[in-house]
């Protein structure tokens, strides 16, 4: 029973933490390893505290009033007595068990920051490696286990005070018991054998009750659990996929306006991404962005995704307000390859069918055609089964991005969102995906990210974007037709740097 409680804890956190909006997690306390951290040890602790000492609290409870009732029939005379100080009793039991116990703990949250930093250090292991950085992370790893440690040592200190304390109050009481015992039984008010049937219950009964009350930091832990799982149940996301009172979205046919739009990210709320921003892109054309980093192209992107929301202003998908449409529903027709390739631990195979469900083998092979995968994956001794490792770290950049980039291709979608989509590929890889990229465009809007201008020649549409407003726009022929404006001096600055 524990074990499904914990398990269904889990499915139903994991549930709510994948439905949140991506903002949630730019958050510091939402930090994605911090959450992972939460989602593995509190709904263990919410069964520690629930399904397992509840039923020892409850059977301690039960032996306590036996105890009394046995005691006060026996000999009510040490009973009451016993009762006097069963407090001292039971405090001297819990103290000599949590010194014992060493003040354990909720170590997991105290070692929340080491873990993080532990594990960043071992994934990024090829950065840490090249910039000899490992004597960077053990620092800050032994830096960051300071605090933990100060806290076991005073801990450590408490309860060897503690022990000693309990020793003291455990063998006090129950000599003054035994005295008191043994005066009865000299004056023939009492016999030996009730004071000791009485004395060996209720001192047994109390060290069942300090067992309970020792207890408490686990149910306090536990319960401290149970508030954060609820906090995260409870949580009302900014932006829901699956919100009820949205329109679904039967077909798009791609035209997007983005219509005085201000924008900051939830972490940086005082930094203006964007203050009154428009740009039109027409169904079934494609249009490019071009600018400076920090200019606020990848921004257009999330939005039209609505990874977030604009603070004024609207998004607008063939002339509605993509909040007024079923989020879910959307996400379906539009396709998004972001600038660094995300592969999960799979085979590429999967990985590929991961843009659309119930696909078969065939359709994974067509759309890995497309963007020219098949080449280097038929090459491989297991094929479309090779495993791409955690993070896709088997394979270079740009095979990742062209596995992204068939995903993407798969999911056939009237959207096509491409953020440096070509950035990780070489000059013959880019120059053929250029080519499949060109076929796949037509009949589709799409939103291409790009930095280097040779990759958007063909496209409808450029803008270029500086300082969260759109400057120029206009075809490669017009715009190279302007020399002083900003599209020629960006072109002009690539060709003398190239």
């Amino acid at each position: 029973m524990g074990e499904n409680l914990t398990t269904r804890v889990r499915r139903m956190m994991l549930a709510v933490i994948l439905r949140n909006d991506v903002g949630w997690f730019d958050e510091e306390e939402n930090n994605s390893s911090l959450v992972a951290a939460r989602l593995a040890t509190e709904a263990t602790d919410v069964k520690s505290a629930i399904a397992e000492r509840i039923s020892v609290i409850l059977q301690n409870m039960t032996s306590l009033l036996v105890s009394f009732v046995v005691g006060f029939f026996i000999e009510w005379r040490v009973a009451i007595l016993i009762l006097v100080t069963f407090p001292l009793l039971v405090l001297a039991n819990f103290a000599q068990q949590l010194s014992m116990k060493g003040f354990a703990g909720d170590t997991a949250k105290a070692h929340a920051k080491t873990s993080m930093i532990a594990g960043e250090g071992v994934s990024n292991i090829r950065t840490v490696a090249a910039f000899n950085a490992q004597d960077k992370i053990l620092s800050l790893f032994c830096s960051e286990l300071r605090v933990p440690q100060a806290h076991s040592l005073r801990r450590s200190q408490i309860s060897g005070a503690l022990y000693g304390l309990s020793q003291l109050s455990l063998y006090a009481s129950e000599a003054l018991i035994l005295w008191y015992g043994a005066h009865l039984v000299r004056h023939h008010v009492s016999t030996f054998s009730k004071v000791i049937k009485v004395f060996v219950v209720l001192v047994i009964t109390a060290n069942s009750v300090a067992e309970t009350v020792s207890l408490a930091p686990e149910i306090v832990r536990g319960g401290e659990s149970i508030r954060s799982v609820f906090a995260i149940l409870n949580n009302r996301t900014r932006i829901d996929p699956d919100e009820p009172d949205t329109e679904q979205v039967e077909s798009v046919r791609g035209e997007i306006e983005l219509r005085h739009v201000d924008f900051a990210y939830p972490s940086r709320p005082d930094v203006m991404v964007f203050k009154d921003f428009s740009l039109r892109i027409r169904a079934g054309q494609s249009q490019a962005l071009v600018g400076a980093s920090g200019s606020g192209k990848s921004t257009v992107i999330a939005l039209i995704e609505r990874f977030y929301d604009p603070m004024a202003g609207k998004v607008l998908i063939d002339g509605r307000d993509i909040r007024r449409l079923n989020l879910k529903s959307l996400r379906l027709k539009i396709g998004l390859v972001q600038q660094e390739p995300v592969l999960f631990a799979t085979s590429i195979l999967e990985n590929i069918a991961y843009g659309k469900d119930g696909v078969t083998e065939e359709e994974v092979i067509e759309a890995a055609k497309v963007a020219n995968v098949h080449g280097f994956v038929s090459a491989l001794p297991d094929g479309y089964k090779t495993p791409v490792g955690e993070r896709g770290v088997q394979l270079s950049g740009g095979q990742k991005q062209r596995i992204a980039i068939a995903r993407a291709v798969l999911k056939d979608p009237a959207v096509l969102l491409l953020d440096e989509a070509t950035s990780a590929l070489d000059a013959e890889s880019e120059c053929v995906l250029q080519e499949a990229l060109g076929r796949i465009m037509k009949g589709r809007t799409c939103v291409l990210v790009a930095h280097r201008l040779s990759t958007i020649r063909g496209v409808d549409s450029i803008a270029v974007v500086q300082d969260g407003r759109v400057v120029e726009q206009g075809s490669h022929g017009d715009l190279v037709s302007r020399p002083d404006g900003p599209y020629s001096r960006l072109l002009q600055l690539q060709l003398h740097h190239g």
